[in-house]
């Protein structure tokens, strides 16, 4: 079965109850609610039945013999009739507007939650707006469909089924002549269903680039306009916006097309009522209030018949969008811990916490070998490296060499494919990756700062931490003076994004984020490659004070910067090609001479530029 990447959408699969069989997880919370609906429609559709059989017993009871004699009972009664049909539909109405908000939070929630235990490569290999439709746009569109679907198709299928029964008690032969549409109506329904599905699917498809475009367009405004591409933007948008209109089109033309064929196949079957009921009428073969129940019968018949082939185009579309919502929730992340290990250490949302042994900080590389899962090679190879706690091991290379891969491995955002990674001694996927993650503290070259103040930005280092831990944090990277400058100190809006500051502050954040979770393994991510020189000068200068005693990787673009480490790296093409600490590599010569000679000219002639 051929699978979209991206989407994860089987590509040939036609209509079935199967798809919809997995929302059942979401609709049995609400089966008492359901029960209501049913239990409200069908008094509704009895009820509206009803009222077309007294509309032939009024005729024949009244009309024709001219008498007013027990006008009153039935009076009376259809007056009751009317009010709980009303009630009917009040309750139903209520109930259904429920189930549509419940089973949409239900929906995004557990979406929600599921994204959060993807793994990395998930997020590096799908756009953002793809994200984003699944998770909000599909759940509304399924949360709306299942109630009003429900409705409306318990409603038109009972009292369809109730009319064509009673039709055929009154008069079997004039019951046969509506009956004989219904094969047409089947066999159309069936034609359309399997183009409407496919229309649908690709329509969903395109709403998601759609999205992305937008997240785009508005997250990356700023660049756009320094690049002056707002033009090629549009025409991108223009694009994808004309497939959406061309599919939507299309979409809509099948609708279009089903609907009224069904309203004429209806209609049909009220001229056969017409005639042949006229007929027998006009010989005595049936009385006048007969001939009017089963000419309002056919009459009234339409308007469900056009609703359920509605309600089934209407289906069939939505089955587009549980597909994409199931697929994403069946996902399963590249990076698990085993049951064995959540027994004892528990998961990411129920942690146990008492199971958790101390972390020194102890890394060993043993014969490790590891390819990306997008990949096609080898990025290390039978590699072997000794971290004592403590340590600092920097990573240097040109952009693009694979100074990461290390530390994505160190971390577990990736795991080995051949050999593995010792923590303290002991393989970490014998562990809780939630209990390795928070004691890594990690520092990104481009800060990610939440919407919300100063203080909330930093307390993510750690939840309960008190504001004087949090004052603190800052002091040690150097902070705590701009932060009081900006108008409420700590109080202060960051905007989303971090907008309201600088990159260097966003950073000086993010650094006393860190500092504040306390970890045993600094990361930081070429973390002053992006800032001006006064503010790297300060995270300079707090570097050395954070870095005592923990264990220490730095992804590092200056060569300057990472002389005092224990052990440097040389990374090259995905390969390391030399190790050692800065002197010994100096020594040796090579590349990593080479790249530190051309830099500290380059330096060297900036600063006299700059006097």
């Amino acid at each position: 079965m051929e699978i979209n990447k991206t989407e994860n959408i089987p590509k040939e699969r036609f209509h079935t109850f199967k798809v919809w069989g997995k929302m059942l997880p979401y609709i049995k919370p609400y089966r008492k609610w359901l029960l209501a609906i049913l239990a409200a429609m069908l008094t509704d559709a009895f009820i509206a039945v009803a009222y077309t059989l007294i509309a032939g017993y009024v005729v024949d009871r009244f009309v024709t013999p001219r008498t007013h004699e027990g006008i009153t009972v039935f009076a009376i009664l259809y007056s009751g009739m009317v009010l709980v049909k009303t009630l009917c539909q009040i309750v139903l109405g209520s109930i259904a507007i429920k189930l549509e908000m419940y089973i949409g939070r239900d929906l995004k929630r557990d979406l929600f939650t599921h994204l959060q235990t993807l793994s990395f490569s998930y997020y590096n290999q799908t756009p953002v707006g793809t994200i984003v439709a699944r998770a909000l746009n599909d759940p509304a569109r399924i949360a709306e469909s299942i109630p009003w679907m429900t409705v409306d198709g318990i409603y038109c299928s009972v009292y369809i089924i109730v009319c064509l029964g009673a039709m055929l008690v009154i008069n079997w032969q004039l019951g046969l002549l509506v009956l004989a549409v219904v094969p047409f109506i089947a066999a159309f329904t069936a034609y359309f269903e399997k183009h409407i599905l496919k229309i649908n699917r690709k329509a969903r498809k395109i709403n998601a680039e759609v999205t992305r475009h937008y997240n785009e367009g508005i997250s990356g405004a700023k660049t756009s306009k320094t690049l002056v591409i707002e033009e090629k933007n549009l025409d991108g948008f223009k694009e994808v916006s004309g497939r959406m209109r061309r599919t939507s089109i299309k979409a809509v033309m099948l609708d279009a097309i089903y609907i009224p064929v069904i309203g004429f196949l209806t209609a049909l079957a009220v001229s056969f009522i017409i005639t042949g009921g006229g007929n027998m009428a006009m010989a005595g073969g049936i009385s006048i209030g007969e001939l009017t129940i089963f000419v309002n019968f056919a009459l009234r018949i339409a308007d469900p018949v056009g609703a359920l082939a509605y309600q089934a185009t209407r289906f069939v579309s939505t089955q587009a969008n549980i597909e994409r919502v199931t697929e994403l929730l069946e996902l399963r992340p590249q990076i698990t811990d085993t049951p064995e290990v959540v027994e004892k250490y528990g998961t990411s949302f129920e942690p146990r916490r008492e199971n958790w042994e101390p972390l020194e900080g102890d890394i060993t590389f043993e014969d490790v070998t590891f390819m990306y899962p997008d990949g096609h090679e080898n990025v290390l190879e039978h590699f072997d490296l000794e971290v004592p706690a403590g340590s600092t091991v920097a990573i240097v290379g040109e952009t693009g060499a694979g100074k990461s891969t290390l530390v994505n491995l160190a971390c577990r955002f990736f795991e080995p494919t051949g050999g593995r990674i010792l923590i303290d001694g002991r393989d970490y996927r014998e562990r809780s990756m939630l209990w390795l993650h928070t004691s890594i503290g990690y520092v990104l070259q481009t800060p990610h700062l939440f919407s919300g103040s100063v203080k909330d930005n930093i307390r993510y280092g750690r939840l309960d931490a008190t504001d004087e831990e949090i004052e603190q944090a800052a002091k040690l990277v150097n902070a705590h003076d701009f932060i009081m400058r900006m108008e409420k100190g700590y109080d202060s809006d960051v905007g989303e994004g971090g907008g309201q500051l600088s990159t260097g502050e966003k950073q000086l954040i993010s650094f006393a984020r860190a500092v504040l979770a306390n970890p045993r393994i600094f990361v930081l991510d070429e973390a002053t490659a992006s800032i001006d020189t006064k503010t790297e000068a300060l995270i300079q200068e707090a570097i050395s004070t954070l870095l005592e005693g923990r264990t220490s990787f730095l992804i590092a673009h200056r060569l300057s910067t990472i002389r005092k480490a224990d052990m440097i790296l040389v990374v090259r093409d995905g390969k390391i090609i030399q190790r050692g600490t800065h002197r010994e590599l100096m020594e040796q010569g090579g590349y990593y001479a080479d790249l530190y000679n051309k830099q500290f000219e380059t330096e060297s002639a900036e600063a006299v530029f700059n006097g």
